[in-house]
């Protein structure tokens, strides 16, 4: 009995080990490859009225894929979370792509420079909304 308890134990210790490791240590070092990615080249105004003609067309097109988008720096600014974003205008004022860099990411921009995001789509809130973006 006390071998079978022991094993349990071993066995619990060793997968929250396990779990500690991917959780805390596998997955910050492991990143996926924004820079060598494929993606899908479109204009930021043209992403912009692809979502707000038909979201659900849109969403099977560009939703969680890797996107490379030209558009214009309209704000640059930070989340609460300390995360730097930076807005590419579209010809609907109310309407723009909002793209959440990469940690990483280091390139200085300012408002009016026209850019090249590649990032990840995660959808249409009233902007177009993008994640792990660098710029190219």
């Amino acid at each position: 009995m006390k071998k079978i308890i022991l094993s349990a134990i071993i066995i619990i210790l060793f997968g929250a080990a396990a779990g500690y490791y991917y959780a805390f240590v596998y997955s910050k070092n492991k990143k996926f490859d924004m820079e060598n990615a494929e993606s899908i080249a479109i204009d930021a105004t043209a992403l912009v009225k692809s979502f707000q003609d038909n979201e659900a067309s849109a969403n099977q097109l560009y939703l969680d894929k890797v996107l490379l988008i030209k558009g214009s720096v309209g704000s640059i600014a930070k989340t609460q979370a300390g995360e730097n974003t930076i807005t590419l205008s579209s010809e609907d004022p109310f309407s723009s792509v909002l793209a959440t860099l990469d940690s990483t990411e280091t390139k200085a921009t300012k408002i009016g420079d026209s850019l090249l995001i590649k990032g990840f789509c995660k959808g249409f809130l009233s902007d177009v909304v993008i994640t792990n973006a660098i710029i190219k």
